[in-house]
């Protein structure tokens, strides 16, 4: 069985002023870095999806993929992208701008989505669902094109149509804090200089 993984890095940071959020610095690294730093080992091949900014994304070793639908039309479209250069059996997704990511979560994840046959494996935090972060089964792909390709964006309705994998993910919180202003960008990197 092969994995791949892809780092969302796409979107456009509106709460950030436009700034693209991956390459934000954290304790002296982009966050797309702490990011791939963590899945990187976990995973066969990787990709950032990013549709601007592409050389210093490229500038980090990995291929870039561009969304293929115009439009900045959320996760879906950037997994559907990486999916179509990866070819491997899984695919876990994350979003570039959640540094404290665990590789326990990954982990879990992707040992969740295989031990359940199921066609994808989302967290659950205690309170609600996280889907940005996921491991799908490639089995998925066609399903995904056909939801894009009927206008659709949100990710719980993709679900709706899917044999899903709940991990109870409390223990792993932290995974899911984002940096979405300058305070918590700072508030992270006191705590990761700490």
């Amino acid at each position: 069985m092969s994995t791949g993984g892809v780092i969302l890095a796409g979107g456009l940071a509106r709460r950030m002023g436009g700034q693209d959020k991956g390459l934000i610095t954290v304790a002296g690294r982009p966050m797309v870095g702490h990011v791939l730093q963590t899945v990187q080992p976990l995973v066969d091949r990787c990709v950032i999806n990013a549709n601007r900014h592409l050389d210093e994304y490229a500038a980090f070793g990995v291929p870039v993929v561009r969304d293929r639908l115009a439009g900045h039309l959320g996760p879906l479209a950037g997994l559907s992208a990486a999916m179509e250069t990866l070819d491997t059996d899984h695919v876990l997704m994350c979003p570039c701008d959640s540094p404290f990511l665990q590789s326990g979560l990954c982990q879990a994840l992707l040992r969740a989505c295989m031990d359940e046959d199921a066609d994808l494996a989302v967290p659950h935090d205690g309170e609600r669902l996280q889907p940005v972060f996921l491991v799908v089964q490639r089995r998925v792909k066609s399903s995904l094109d056909a939801f894009l390709a009927a206008g659709e964006r949100k990710i719980d309705r993709w679900f709706e149509q899917l044999q899903i994998a709940q991990l109870a993910a409390a223990d792993y919180s932290e995974s899911f804090r984002n940096i979405n202003t300058e305070e918590e960008r700072l508030r992270a990197e006191s705590e990761m200089q700490s």
